[in-house]
């Protein structure tokens, strides 16, 4: 069974920066491209970015060029690299298998909040 662990969260002022990480246990972890998501109070949660198992990555439109995915197959882990934060970014951030509405079950997610 595959276990979600995201970690790195944390109170940043605007224009900060944040990574976070995701561990992934319970599969064979290079064969599979991987998402960040994030859920914002009364939201749809939504796929922020993608990276395939060959390393191609994709973003929404609102966190491009500020924010970079990558991944760590020795590890397990990919990760979130989020510059020039906004007061929009506040959410809660999950890693899951890459899809709009995921692939395995959700991990509990990692609190970023953005102060003005």
């Amino acid at each position: 069974q595959v276990q979600l662990v995201e970690s790195g969260g944390g109170l940043v002022q605007s224009g900060g920066s944040l990574r976070l990480s995701c561990l992934v246990s319970g599969s064979i972890f290079s064969i599979y491209a991987m998402g960040w998501y994030r859920q914002a109070p009364g939201k749809q949660r939504e796929l922020v970015a993608r990276i395939t198992n060959s390393d191609i990555t994709n973003y929404a439109a609102s966190v491009k060029g500020r924010f970079t995915i990558s991944r760590d197959n020795a590890k397990n882990t990919v990760y979130l690299q989020m510059n020039n934060l906004k007061v929009e970014d506040t959410a809660v951030y999950y890693c899951n298998g890459g899809n709009p509405i995921g692939v395995w079950t959700w991990g509990q997610g990692t609190q970023v909040t953005v102060s003005s």
